[in-house]
């Protein structure tokens, strides 16, 4: 029997409402409909770890093709089924559960399994009808469901930490083991504002990883500088969204670019970062520019709307990157931050870099 949870079941949800519904909707940065913004669907392509599975339209018939047989059943069945797995994601609780019915309907087409293949990028290829151009590309997508809990972004790992220079501050090894022993719930937040309030000054001093370091100066060379201010106001503050982080920092304007004909430094950085990131940036990884073949997101909303975010609408993609995006803090003992150490007579500090949906 196949189990799995919110986000995993949410990927057959998908399938079944887009085929259903016949055309993709785009969204904006708020997450609203743009219903001028329709793409037809051609074709939807699944790649499972039993081959590839080819859905496309013959009037109000789907056409299910793998590499043995062809199915075709009515379109329908898919709009039924889309509506019953919705009805069971939004009232199941448990962490993975069955849905007999939604399995047996997948067997009319030989699908065995509920998430694409693992080694694949992107979890669902469309070809869709751009009444704009008149071409028919065929587009790659990430799904991000809202029906389970909210997913990463950036995964935090010890390749995201930044290391900081506490100056203007001389402590002895009691006061930093004093400051080190602070353990409130919210524990780095506290040991900053301990150092603040003592005179103590973060200073940028570098990411803990090189690798990491020289992917955000590909993006953009100040983008190191610019990501260590953001850091550093949201363990100093109680701001966590990305856009008020930004706005902070624009009225700083701690790189001090010339903000009089109100060019957008800040975000306009910040949102290729975020692109990037979406679309194949790893920490640990040396980023070549390259862009993998996920080249959006489809967002499943509580509703069960389905939103299609693309690099192919690349305004729409940023902006819902870029409003729709919170920074939290890791674990500091598996990542190993968040503590004041001494190097070389300097005195450092970590701060870890995890960027999570809201």
């Amino acid at each position: 029997m196949l189990t799995g949870n919110k986000g995993e079941w949410s990927e057959v949800y998908t399938l079944l409402k887009i085929l259903g519904d016949k055309k993709l909707y785009a969204g904006d940065s708020k997450l609203n409909k743009l219903k001028e913004l329709i793409f037809p669907i051609i074709k939807v392509l699944r790649d499972e770890s039993d081959g590839t599975f080819e859905f496309s339209y013959d009037n109000n018939l789907i056409v299910v093709k793998n590499q043995e047989n062809e199915n075709k059943i009515p379109i329908n069945e898919f709009q039924q089924q889309a509506y019953f797995l919705l009805n069971k994601l939004q009232g199941k609780t448990k962490r993975t559960f069955a849905v007999p019915e939604i399995e047996e309907f997948l067997n009319k087409f030989d699908s065995k399994t509920i998430k694409a293949k693992s080694t694949v990028k992107s979890d669902i290829r469309i070809v869709i009808h751009d009444q704009r151009t008149g071409t028919t590309p065929e587009l790659g997508f990430s799904i991000k469901s809202q029906l389970g809990g909210s997913s990463t972004l950036l995964n935090a790992s010890q390749t995201t930490n930044f290391v900081y220079e506490i100056v203007n501050l001389n402590l002895d090894n009691n006061q930093i083991q004093d400051l080190n022993n602070l353990n409130t719930r919210n524990k780095i937040q506290k040991r900053v504002k301990e150092i603040k309030s003592s005179n103590g000054i973060f200073k940028f001093y570098k990411l803990e990883n090189s690798i990491f370091y020289n992917n955000l100066v590909l993006v953009d060379s100040v983008l190191p500088q610019i990501m260590s201010e953001i850091i550093l106001d949201f363990y100093s503050s109680k701001r966590s969204k990305l856009e008020d982080l930004v706005s902070h920092i624009i009225d700083k304007n701690p790189l001090k670019f010339d903000l009089q004909n109100n060019h957008p430094f800040y975000n306009y950085k910040i949102k290729r970062f975020l692109t990037d990131v979406a679309l194949g940036m790893m920490p640990s990884k040396p980023w070549k520019g390259e862009l993998d073949s996920t080249g959006g997101y489809l967002i499943v909303k509580n509703d069960g709307e389905i939103l299609c975010y693309h690099i192919y609408n690349r305004n729409e993609f940023e902006d819902y990157l870029f409003y729709n995006t919170k920074l939290e803090t890791a674990s500091s003992s598996r990542h190993q931050f968040g503590t004041i150490y001494q190097q070389n007579d300097k005195l450092l500090f970590k701060l870890n870099l995890q960027i999570r949906f809201l």
